[in-house]
């Protein structure tokens, strides 16, 4: 307990120094600040703030202490307790994780606005298109692989974006860069962006991607992508295809990258929501996510609703 609040001071202390003292990023020989290299997102503060911290925007050492110590347990995979089902509910053991820390400000949520760190309440048009999508679903969920996500089916992570929110393992994504463009690749399900410089316009509106259509810009230091474009197939939170979404990526040190996103869906959210998410360099390379040679999961859930439709037959 003493050494997780020694290491949380000494964070909070080197984020307050870091903010007087404004850091000047490396450029590549095209003139770009230098953003490139393999950064981890991974964190066990929240997207959201918990109930229990409800009006209360940052904590204190000895909260993110504890808090941290908590975090850990709840969801540690090589716990024992609670019976099979909970000892299989936890999946993967702790050797996989990736968990980090508070972040280094003490926030008690990613979510930086609105100011109760919540993703606001979706609108009446919204509810209606869940609730349209999960009665059309219902009966057919596993009919084939096209009616199951495509997160299960290798095709896209849900974390990955875009936008990237924190997982607790292939938290990682590297950024590449040259002359007009950047090159965003996400460890999970190794998805990549390939996003132009050149001021370029968005594609038609008829054309919908799953992860949509990128443009980016430098405001400073801070390289900022506009994304539209998106498709009904990748609803992120809840979102519409009429999702506007802004990231903003500014190194603030030699090993730490600030990344921030604003969603701006109307169709979905009252009011637009940012989150921001302090992001660390990680050590080494970063290998492929190799999803569908392993995904047997797929096979399994459809050859067990064959069995089952059998077994109702021969009743």
């Amino acid at each position: 307990m003493t050494y997780r609040y020694s290491v949380v001071l000494l964070i909070a202390s080197t984020a307050a120094g870091q903010a007087t003292k404004p850091w000047t990023p490396p450029h590549t020989p095209d003139g770009q600040p230098d953003i490139q290299g393999v950064w981890s997102t991974a964190t066990t503060t929240p997207l959201e703030r918990p109930a229990e911290f409800a009006g209360k925007s940052t904590l204190t050492a000895a909260e993110a202490a504890e808090y941290q110590k908590k975090a850990i347990y709840d969801v540690n995979g090589d716990r024992r307790d609670g019976g099979g089902a909970a000892d299989v509910g936890r999946a993967y053991n702790e050797f996989w994780r990736e968990r980090g820390q508070v972040v280094p400000d003490l926030r008690t949520s990613l979510i930086t606005d609105p100011p109760d760190g919540k993703i606001p309440p979706l609108t009446p048009e919204a509810r209606k298109r869940q609730a349209d999508r999960a009665a059309a679903a219902r009966g057919h969920e596993f009919d084939g692989p096209e009616n199951r996500s495509l997160q299960e089916r290798c095709l896209l992570a849900t974390n990955a974006g875009p936008p990237m929110t924190p997982a607790n393992y292939s938290a990682n994504y590297q950024i590449a860069q040259g002359p007009g463009w950047v090159i965003l690749v996400n460890e999970m399900a190794h998805d990549a962006r390939v996003i132009p410089l050149d001021g370029r316009p968005h594609v038609p509106q008829e054309i919908r991607q799953w992860m949509g259509d990128a443009r980016g810009h430098w405001e400073g230091n801070t390289l900022v992508v506009e994304t539209t474009n998106f498709s009904d197939k990748t609803a992120f939170r809840g979102s519409s295809d009429k999702m506007r979404l802004i990231e903003r990526f500014t190194r603030t040190g030699t090993d730490s990258l600030l990344y921030e996103f604003t969603v701006d869906d109307p169709a979905t959210f009252g009011k637009p929501w940012t989150v921001k998410i302090p992001t660390t360099r990680a050590e080494g390379v970063m290998y492929e996510f190799a999803c569908h040679e392993g995904n047997y999961g797929m096979t399994g859930v459809l050859s067990g609703a064959r069995v089952q439709e059998g077994a109702k037959v021969t009743r």
